[in-house]
């Protein structure tokens, strides 16, 4: 949305860490009362999105964090090692305009998030492997990097209410630090999601709080919480933090910039005849699924590992079905129905088709293989409705 391209550095960088961390929990806090102490003089919603915005940057931000995920039911992931963004977990953050770095330790396992201004390092010490990737190039702006006006704030909160109920700023307080809170929901196509809060702090803007609730429920599904901050100068020695000698690097930058032979991608290719046509295997995508229309067909990937993939509905309650040819030689240790990560779930039968199945309070993915093809379908549904759709697909 074009509003954010107004946040400076720090806040947009831990604003997007938290969103990131809270997205990792899944595969999109305590309730906007907030907690005890002092809370801001109430102000309509665009006044304190304006006043945040135009707040003085702090030199930088030290926190304790505490991480919460009851995403994934107990006995989900048997076996699985699990980082600590895959349960609850605390640790500290360290911030400032050139980068930051936020630890959380838990007893599945630690995870490490250092980034600066080009790159973002995700270290998870479980399976000692560090995941790199390159940032964007920050684009500035010919008019400058100003703050947006009341009217524009306005007008961003009024096409935001078309399809999302939006609360007024709140009055809170978090971490012990004068704060507003808002609370979002979507106005139709929300799947499973119930809700969505942010909180930030009242004098410097700075995202205190974010917390994601499922239909139905009083308490947060996935939720990242300041619970002890302070402004003021960062040392370099705490955000300059490399992973161990002997960890494991993988670049997702490389990975996701590969070309298909000849270093050039060519036109995409849209629609279900022409995805028919070009893909190696035979797409499966009916007109409906589960009562909801086809909406797009693609094919995505280099030519020799293409995959189909099929939309089905709008928003957030849409189904996502990704096909592509089944590896003649799994890797070692891949179960049959999906393989992989998938592979290691707990399987269900779906008209004598082993597949593989994670269920949680936001969505369901299910994996398996038919016909010589990989299936892959998620959704922000619950598994009666995906297992429905997946025996529509084999």
């Amino acid at each position: 949305m074009k509003l954010f391209r107004t946040l400076s550095t720090t806040r947009l960088v831990l604003l997007s860490c938290a969103v990131a961390i809270v997205v990792a929990g899944g595969a999109f806090a305590v309730a906007a009362r907030g907690g005890g102490g002092a809370t801001p003089a109430p102000k309509p919603l665009a006044n304190a999105i304006h006043d945040a915005l135009a707040a003085a940057e702090p030199a930088g931000v030290t926190a304790r964090i505490a991480f919460t995920n009851k995403l994934f039911p107990s006995g989900a992931l048997t076996g699985q090692a699990g980082p600590a963004l895959m349960s609850n977990a605390r640790g500290r953050l360290w911030a400032d305009s050139t980068g930051g770095r936020l630890e959380l330790q838990s007893d599945a396992g630690d995870t490490q998030i250092v980034w600066s201004e080009t790159k973002v390092t995700v270290y998870d010490a479980t399976s000692n492997t560090a995941y790199v990737a390159d940032l964007p190039a920050k684009k500035e702006s010919a008019a400058g990097s100003g703050i947006p006006s009341l009217d524009r704030i306005t007008a961003f909160l009024t096409d935001l209410a078309k399809h999302w109920s939006v609360s007024g700023a709140q009055p809170a307080n978090v971490a012990g630090h004068e704060a507003y809170s808002v609370t979002i929901s979507p106005s139709h196509d929300g799947g499973l999601l119930g809700s969505a809060q942010l909180a930030w702090d009242a004098m410097h803007g700075v995202p205190l709080r974010i917390a994601v609730y499922a239909q139905g429920s009083s308490t947060p599904v996935l939720a990242l919480q300041a619970t002890d901050i302070s402004f003021g100068a960062v040392s370099a020695s705490d955000l300059a933090v490399a992973p161990p000698a002997g960890a494991k690097i993988v670049d997702l930058s490389s990975q996701a910039g590969s070309s298909p032979p000849g270093g050039k991608q060519g036109a995409p290719i849209t629609g279900l005849a022409a995805v028919q046509a070009a893909a190696p295997f035979a797409v499966v995508a009916p007109d409906t699924l589960v009562g909801l229309p086809r909406r797009d067909v693609r094919l995505v990937g280099p030519s020799d590992g293409r995959s189909a993939v099929v939309v089905y509905g709008r928003g957030l309650g849409a189904i996502v079905v990704v096909e592509r040819k089944r590896d003649a030689q799994p890797a070692a240790g891949a179960a049959a129905g999906g393989g992989g990560m998938l592979g290691a779930l707990p399987s269900i039968s779906l008209d004598g088709v082993t597949a593989h199945e994670l269920s949680t309070q936001l969505g369901t993915v299910l994996g398996w293989d038919s016909a010589g093809v990989t299936y892959v379908l998620a959704g922000s549904i619950p598994p009666s409705a995906a297992e429905s759709a997946a025996r529509s697909l084999k």
